[in-house]
């Protein structure tokens, strides 16, 4: 169950930039959600724009592959935002749109689940961090469905089921066991304030969901899944491409030297 995390008792380097990233996104969340709450359209755009050069500058430092997955994250959650709330109605923003922030946020926020997965304290403490994750997750899920909660929230626990399938049996446990922190510290600020509110019932599942469901990392624990899975298939395409495109190119020449020469 356990064999994708990380070694027992072996040192891990501490990176200055993994925490700068997690520190700078967690931050940066707090102050845009807070102000957007009684911000107007006009202060969302600014917002986006402040998004987008944020996220640029962070993977200035990244490698490819990690820029691939933020990219694939950001189409992908996209996507997701606009089916799942202006026309699901899973969630609603406040002016009913999906905030010109939210792109961006996306890949800030996948890129701080990669920086802390690999941070020396995650991975050093995988197995507390994780204890301390699926105990207070599933407290939260047992909260929601006990009838004491003012908002049922069967929605939450079957997402926080879900959840521990990702932890457990996926590939990058780190990635969806830091995924839960940024997220559930987005969701709380961003209910709490007013920025979106989520559907009292769901209307695929029709089921109480809370605001926010407890298990509600598990949807952007997919949206890791689909970014950490498709960038080796876009790179590999990618590689192929300029191959295909390199041996024609010298083939052409070939074919223009051998034709000169008959000349």
């Amino acid at each position: 169950m356990l064999r994708h995390f990380p070694k027992i008792d072996s040192t891990y380097p501490h990176k200055k930039r993994d925490y700068c990233i997690a520190g700078f996104t967690f931050f940066c969340v707090a102050v845009c959600l807070i102000s957007d709450a009684n911000g107007d359209l006009a202060w969302q755009n600014t917002l986006g724009v402040f998004g987008w050069v944020f996220l640029t500058g962070l993977l200035l430092g990244e490698n490819t592959e990690v820029r691939t997955q933020v990219a694939i994250a950001v189409v992908f959650a996209t996507i997701g935002e606009h089916f799942a709330s202006p026309y699901m109605g899973g969630y609603t923003y406040r002016f009913g749109n999906v905030p010109a922030y939210v792109p961006p946020g996306h890949g800030m926020v996948y890129l701080t689940a990669v920086a802390l997965a690999r941070s020396g304290f995650f991975l050093r403490y995988a197995r507390e961090i994780a204890t301390f994750v699926v105990l207070v997750c599933g407290a939260w899920s047992v909260y929601g469905i006990s009838g004491l909660a003012k908002q049922g929230d069967a929605v939450g626990a079957l997402l926080y089921c879900i959840f521990l399938g990702y932890l457990f049996k996926g590939r990058s446990p780190m990635v969806y066991l830091a995924a839960f922190f940024i997220t559930t510290w987005l969701e709380l600020i961003g209910t709490a304030v007013g920025t979106w509110k989520w559907a009292a019932i769901d209307p695929v599942l029709n089921l109480p969901q809370g605001n926010p469901p407890s298990g509600v990392a598990a949807w952007y624990c997919l949206v890791d899944a689909v970014a950490i899975g498709g960038a080796p298939i876009i790179l590999k395409a990618a590689q192929q491409s300029r191959n295909g495109f390199k041996a024609k190119t010298i083939k052409t020449s070939k074919d223009a030297y051998q034709g000169a020469s008959n000349e």
